[in-house]
């Protein structure tokens, strides 16, 4: 299994390949489907964002409380799909990974390659997985989304599979 480092390099993306298993350790942002909406709202506004996103991961999940001696409860991966509409935005304006789970409409994986970014696959299901590999949770925006607000996690050794490449490799193409 393949290490790489968060945030993620030119380099790195470049060097990524879909089908590959990754263990990514280092900074992610979390985001879901109202965390993005709001994201492109204040954008629209012209609003400046209580964190910057450029260059950064944001892996699609909303954690559970954390147990005691935890950073995090259970965090598994929520249907990319539902971020589609804001991902070609993102991704435009800096954004260089994007951590759920299934597949990714066609704009979505044209403004992957477009922006020299990457898509990793996480395994449904493994919310107690992901949340052991979370080692410090922050929230840094929207507290009023509750677990739905944007976190910043410290993971490390965090499986995933690179599912859509910088080079238009995509493990669900037919």
């Amino acid at each position: 299994m393949k290490k790489v480092k968060l945030p993620l390099s030119e380099e790195t993306i470049q060097s990524l390949r879909a089908g590959e298993s990754v263990l990514l350790s280092g900074t992610v942002l979390t985001g879901r489907d109202c965390a993005h909406k709001r994201i492109c709202e204040m954008l629209d506004s012209g609003t400046p964002l209580p964190f910057d996103y450029k260059g950064q991961t944001i892996y699609y999940a909303g954690p559970c409380p954390a147990p005691r001696g935890k950073a995090c409860g259970s965090c598994g991966p929520t249907t990319s799909a539902r971020m589609d509409s804001f991902a070609p935005r993102l991704l435009a304006t800096g954004l260089k990974g994007m951590i759920g789970k299934g597949e990714r409409s066609e704009e979505v994986c044209k403004s992957i390659v477009k922006n020299k970014a990457v898509y990793f696959a996480a395994i449904g299901g493994a919310g107690a997985l992901y949340g052991n590999a979370i080692k410090k949770s922050e929230l840094i925006a929207f507290p009023d989304l509750l677990s739905e607000g944007v976190y910043k996690f410290e993971i490390e050794d965090f499986p995933c599979i690179v599912a859509i490449d910088c080079h238009g490799g995509n493990i669900y193409s037919h």
